[in-house]
């Protein structure tokens, strides 16, 4: 992988292997320096690098799995960070860091196969005043996997149009795992009914479920679901196991890019 500092000044960037952890739809991090079983088969050929202003510098990750492992999915994150300690000025430390994700499958041999079920349309009006609409989601494949997508309405009240609408990020699906994909919409949207196709994906897998709904008057309340309709844009296709980048938010000393490079793992 590649670690970049673009800010102005030098830099240094401790980097590490951390644990993570996928639950209730969501890819946990572990605090600081926590380690797990994956965490303890990864290496990295530099445990720092000092950089320069807008230099950048390669480091090489190795995954040594022991014969003995069971099977199953691990995961992980290889951290980039820098901070300023606290002293006497400062009696707080800023630290920031920016992650890449490890998912790691231990098998007899081959790609699982990845794949979903969009299981349940449901409108709703959220505590905000704002239409919504939840999908249940099951993860039926051997992977975990990320789901994102979009949301289009149309054949509305006088024949409106709306959307795409981002469905929520930050779904992620260990296998047989199920949870809900939230799409906010707008609080001046119509009632209904509406014709809505939802569109989610996660890599090359792709599903598509359609129905005709009434958005409820109410926060809290649920709206009518009248007749839906699923199918897969494309069928279930394997995803090459691999990293998946992460951007997370850093501290205002940090401003650091790290790209992954192409290559086997």
């Amino acid at each position: 992988m590649e670690v970049s500092n673009e800010s102005s000044a030098p830099v240094h960037v401790d980097l590490y292997a951390a644990a993570a952890s996928v639950t209730k739809g969501q890819f946990a991090f572990a605090a600081e320096r926590t380690p797990n079983e994956l965490t303890g088969w990864t290496s990295l050929d530099a445990s720092g690098l000092d950089l320069a202003a807008h230099e950048a510098a390669q480091v090489r990750t190795t995954i040594r799995v022991p014969g003995n492992a069971s099977a199953g999915e691990r995961y992980g994150v290889i951290w980039a960070q820098t901070g300023a300690a606290a002293d006497r000025a400062h009696s707080l430390a800023i630290v920031g860091r920016v992650g890449v994700r490890m998912y790691l499958d231990v098998g007899a041999g081959g790609e699982p196969v990845s794949d979903f079920e969009i299981e349940r349309l449901t409108p709703g009006r959220g505590a905000d005043g704002r239409a919504e609409l939840r999908a249940r989601i099951h993860n039926t494949g051997g992977r975990a996997l990320d789901i994102s997508g979009a949301l289009s309405l149309s054949d509305g009240p006088g024949g409106l149009r709306a959307g795409p609408f981002p469905a929520r990020t930050g779904t992620t699906l260990a296998p047989g795992e199920r949870a809900e994909a939230v799409v906010p919409l707008d609080a001046r949207l119509p009632e209904g009914p509406w014709s809505v196709e939802l569109k989610l994906g996660s890599g090359s897998v792709e599903h598509a479920a359609g129905a005709t709904v009434t958005f409820p008057t109410a926060p809290g309340g649920a709206g009518a679901v009248t007749a839906s309709a699923a199918g897969a844009d494309d069928g279930p296709t394997p995803v090459v196991a691999g990293f998946a980048a992460l951007a997370l938010a850093a501290g205002y000393l940090l401003f650091l890019r790290i790209r992954r490079r192409r290559g086997r793992r």
